[in-house]
């Protein structure tokens, strides 16, 4: 399973990355806009915003993306790593 994280703090995102692989999860981790964010984040299986910690503008191409390809989006408001680790745990839990 794939899935990508916006927004978020920079200084967390190892600690992201460390929690999906405890749970089996590949995690993209996006705390900045990106380039080609679209192209990258097209193939995933869910997509969390942390929308405290993200711009407008790359939570809006996030959302076009994902209203696309029918990924399912997980908006949070909180972007801690207790937050990540329930969302990721409900979602691993959905595919099983």
């Amino acid at each position: 399973m794939c899935v990508a994280v916006i927004g978020g703090m920079d200084r967390l995102e190892r600690n992201y990355i460390a929690e999906a692989e405890k749970l089996g999860i590949d995690l993209r981790v996006f705390t900045k806009p990106e380039t080609a964010m679209a192209s990258k984040i097209r193939n995933v299986d869910a997509l969390v915003i942390f929308t405290n910690k993200v711009s407008h503008k790359a939570k809006r191409e996030a959302i076009n993306v994902a209203k696309a390809k029918n990924i399912p989006v997980f908006m949070h408001h909180s972007c801690g790593i207790c937050t990540l680790r329930d969302c990721l745990s409900c979602l691993k839990n959905q595919k099983n």
